[in-house]
This record gives C-alpha cells, structure tokens and sequence, in this order.
C-alpha cells in the first residue's frame, strides 16, 4: 500500500494525511467508505461462533427507554441458544471478539487497514443487534474504526473529558453523565473512526444492525514493563538448574537489629540484574518484539499431520489468519512470540513475509538452507500454508 495514494476508505485521504491529521486527534466520518461491504458471515454463523467455548463472546440487554435507571445485563460467551434473543426482541446486542482469528473473511477485512503498523492491531469485533441494541455510552483505550457492514447505527460522540465519572451498579463501565456534542447515523458502507478516550455510544436503528470494529490496541506503560521483564528473564541465557549462576552473597553482612529491614545489597543486587539485562546487545528489542507478536492467550494452530520430511520445491506459502509476524530495523524477525535474526537475502525475503503476507514459489527457493528450515518448522506447526494454485478457466 502507497501511503501517499488517496484512499476511498479515508474519504479521499492518503494514509499519510489520515495519520497526520486525524491518528489520535479528531474524529473521522466517511460516508460511503465501503460501498460494497458486506458482512463477514451471517447472523446464523456469528451465533453459532458464540456458542463456543474457544471464541470471547458477550450478550448485553439494555434497559428499555422507559426503565434507563435500571440495571443492564451482561451474559458472557458461551452463549447458550436458549438465551439468544426473538425475531422482535429489542435492546440486546451480540459482540464477537477477534472474529479475524476465527473467519477468513474478517481476516481479509482487515488487510484494508495496514497503514496503521501491525505491531498496534488488537482484532476485529463484530457486533450484531436488535433495534434499539447498543452498549451504552463509553470510551476506549485503543484507537478504533466502526464500519456499517449490516443495517443502520446512530453513534453519539463527545470529545475527552479530564476525570469521566462511571455509572454505579452496573456490570458494564458506563460513561455517567455523557455528554456528545455530535451525531451520525451510519448507513451500510459508512465509517466512523474514533481516536482513545472519545466518549460514544452506538444504538442500531431497526433489526440486523452489524458493525465491524477494527481495533488498536495502545499498550499500558506498566503492563508492557511487566511483560518486556518477564521476557528478559526468561532469556538473560542462566541455567535455571545452576544454583549458583548470579547468586546473591552477602558475606560483609553484619548482624542486625531490625531483621524486616530490606538490606541496601539486595537492593543494589537487583538494581544491577536488572540493569545487566538491558545491558545486553539487543535483549530489550527482541523481547519488545517477542511481546507483539505474541498472540492472544485462546490461539491454538492445526500441525500438519503427517508431516513431509521437507519443505517440497516449488512451494508458495501464506501465513496462517492468527500468525502475528513483525521485523525490526535491527535484523530481528518475530513470529508468535519467537524471534530469529536474519540477514542478507534471507532478511528482506522474511521482511516479505511479514509485509504481504505471502511468499511465492521462486521467492521461497531463494531462501538460504537455514532459512527454509525454520520456515519448514513453521509449515509443520500450521503457522504458515502451502498456497495451492487456482485452477485454470
């Protein structure tokens, strides 16, 4: 994708001028982004995904107009059919979280959006509703692209507010107080995109309303401390069979009078692990790309059974729907949490990969020994696909 090109699906922007003008700024409505959308999968499919256990679900009812004090439910996935609303059952929605992970198409939704780095993508999430169906006023942490695959959404939007206040006793966090000084009603097609902490509420105007929202995640500053330092751990090269490798000693400690003091040594001891770890050439940026790249917790991929002795000549390749594939500057390549470091030919053929997705059979034959033998360990772990050729007219 040119990112200097005009996008239909920005309004007749360039990724370029999106990013800079509305990326975490100022709201944006397109009117007719997506002509010719269509839902990913049908109502029936979308139903039959919640009902499994592997798949994050939510069914919420709101209170009827009249009743807005009382209290919203909230029922999550799985979600049995008996608890699926009627035909003309109102004020209920159906949320599907990382459709993509699940539905081919999805997946394919999402290649429109590749002007955001990879790195930020969070999933795709498919709502479904009866009339009057929403999830009340709330805001999000991520940035976020609610396009009109299916029926009518009027959204209400209000800007950030410095300390939003929440709605008590209620099982979803609800915005009190909201107040939006903007309206839209989306129509098949339309696309509203909010940057984080806009304040929203969405309700589907009649029956069959489906909006796709295409999430970017922003990672918390101490969640991604957290996980960056648990990776370091794990990759700091120690035995952790050695009982002696790094060993704290303290032999100049005198006998104290206040035993839960923390001694000064300790402290310092673990100043210096810690600080030895980042130290080392490239720990801290392959763990940042090792934590990206991790996928969500419910991923599972299908091995190949039985598996070929080698990667056949000749083979074009596709990453699987649920890889997450990201390179950096400094030669390292990150798969599903792993990293390898590449150079030369094999770099930019891997750089390829993660861009488009796919390699052809001559550009899997230009991969060095090495680099086909990991690329055959992914094959076998059904991270990547062979790419069969379509069959001629």
């Amino acid at each position: 994708m040119d990112p200097t090109l005009p996008l239909p699906l920005l309004g007749g922007l360039s990724p370029a001028q999106f990013m800079r003008r509305h990326w975490q700024k100022q709201p944006l409505l397109v009117r007719q982004a997506w002509p010719d959308v269509r839902p990913p999968l049908g109502s029936a499919a979308l139903w039959a995904l919640a009902a499994r256990d592997d798949v994050e679900s939510r069914l919420v009812r709101r209170p009827a107009a009249a009743d807005a004090d009382k209290r919203w439910q909230l029922e999550h996935g799985p979600i049995a059919r008996r608890a699926r609303p009627g035909p003309q059952a109102l004020d209920w929605t159906l949320l599907v979280q990382g459709l993509d992970l699940h539905n081919a198409a999805a997946r394919a939704l999402l290649e429109a959006f590749r002007f955001v780095p990879d790195a930020r993508l969070d999933d795709l999430m498919l709502s479904l509703a009866g009339s009057g169906g929403g999830v009340g006023p709330h805001l999000d942490s991520y940035d976020v692209f609610l396009l009109q695959v299916q029926g009518r959404r009027r959204w209400r939007v209000g800007p950030p507010v410095a300390r939003p206040s929440w709605a008590s006793g209620q099982p979803l966090k609800l915005l009190k107080g909201f107040r939006p000084d903007r309206e839209w009603l989306l129509e098949p097609g339309d696309m509203l995109y909010l940057p984080p902490l806009w304040g929203h509420d969405g309700i589907a105007v009649g029956t069959g309303c489906m909006t796709a929202s295409v999430g970017f995640r922003a990672p918390r500053a101490a969640g991604l401390a957290h996980e960056l330092l648990l990776r370091l751990a794990e990759g700091d090269g120690a035995d952790p069979n050695d009982d002696t490798a790094a060993l704290y000693a303290d032999p100049a400690q005198a006998a104290t009078p206040h035993p839960a003091a923390v001694p000064p040594a300790m402290l310092a001891f673990a100043r210096r692990s810690l600080r030895r770890s980042l130290a080392e050439p490239g720990a801290l940026e392959r763990s940042l790309g090792e934590v990206l790249s991790e996928p969500k917790r419910e991923v599972w991929f299908d091995a190949l059974d039985p598996a070929p002795a080698t990667l056949p000549d000749g083979i074009a390749l596709r990453l699987d729907r649920r890889t997450r594939m990201l390179y950096d500057r400094f030669g390292h390549v990150f798969v599903n949490g792993e990293s390898l470091h590449a150079a030369g030919r094999d770099a930019g053929l891997m750089q390829r990969l993660a861009d488009t997705r796919e390699l052809d059979a001559a550009q899997c034959r230009r991969l060095s020994a090495g680099a086909r033998a990991v690329v055959y360990q992914w094959w076998i772990d059904g991270w990547v696909h062979e790419i069969h050729p379509q069959p001629a007219n």
